[in-house]
């Protein structure tokens, strides 16, 4: 018989997906040093011996950039929104100026409210996507990219000259669409067939307010909620009774007790109240 995998704890799920999210940008960030190089290389208006010297200064820069990376505002620092933006022009500078691609940047105001690094590092990584998949697909020679915040929100704006062609549903557009998706925004789309594509999306920059917790309602005692927390977790009653050091039975009884407190009749169905309103876990001892 087949063993059922383990279904990962929500602090654990989290853990991965800020790790694929690390990824993600890492690879985006590599991506981008490396059409910025091709760029250079590429380049009619560097004889071979500017053009390697401009490489290596391109590659050494981003050396630089990749082991300071630890020392960014990315878990819990802000970033004003005008030194966030020039981060990104710093990213595609040598795209710009050696590549076939016009970017034109809008600044924002340097005044006004700052954005939280996890908020400030999407937005620079949505929008080095969005360059790249235009640079693979060749079709635009200019793209406007312009930021804003009204205070609630990061404002992006970005509109070319390609085809105009391009759906929510083409491949390009999938990270940035997810991207904007884990950070509650909103993308909007428009392309007009001969005449281009504009992109405009929105950012909050406060992360939604929680849902009360069910024990604000529900008297749970810290076993049983430790016991809830345990279920939410995926977790079935032998491995909930070694967590806690109790016998089998005495889980049963904690089930029971916190199924009939939360007015539930089984694990599925207090699954789905968690999702509407989490149950909090015991304060540790």
């Amino acid at each position: 018989m087949t063993t059922p995998l383990p279904i990962p704890s929500p602090a654990t799920r989290a853990l991965l997906e800020s790790h694929a999210r690390d990824l993600a940008e890492q690879a985006d960030r590599h991506a981008v040093v490396l059409e910025s190089l091709l760029a250079v290389l590429r380049s009619r208006r560097l004889d071979d011996r500017a053009a390697r010297t401009t490489a290596i200064d391109t590659a050494a820069s981003a050396l630089v950039t990749a082991r300071s990376r630890g020392r960014d505002t990315r878990d819990s620092g802000v970033e004003p929104v005008a030194g966030a933006f020039a981060r990104l022009t710093a990213d595609l500078r040598p795209l710009v100026r050696y590549g076939d691609l016009d970017l034109q940047f809008v600044e924002p105001p340097r005044t006004g409210r700052a954005l939280p690094g996890d908020v400030a590092d999407a937005a620079r990584a949505i929008v080095r996507t969005a360059v790249l998949a235009l640079v693979s697909e060749g079709d635009a020679r200019r793209v406007r990219i312009q930021w804003d915040c009204d205070g609630l929100n990061l404002l992006i704006r970005m509109r070319d000259d390609g085809r105009g062609d391009v759906t929510r549903h083409d491949d390009s557009l999938r990270p940035i669409t997810e991207r904007v998706a884990a950070l509650n925004g909103l993308l909007e789309l428009e392309s007009t067939s001969g005449w281009g594509s504009s992109m405009a999306i929105t950012i909050p920059l406060d992360a939604p307010a929680k849902p009360e917790p069910i024990v604000e309602d529900v008297e749970l005692s810290a076993r049983e909620r430790e016991v809830a927390a345990l279920l939410l977790a995926g977790e079935q009653n032998a491995a909930i009774a070694e967590a806690l050091g109790v016998s089998r039975n005495t889980v049963k009884f904690h089930v029971s007790n916190v199924l009939r407190k939360t007015g539930v009749a089984t694990r599925t169905e207090l699954l789905a109240l968690h999702r509407a309103a989490p149950v909090e876990a015991a304060p540790a001892v």
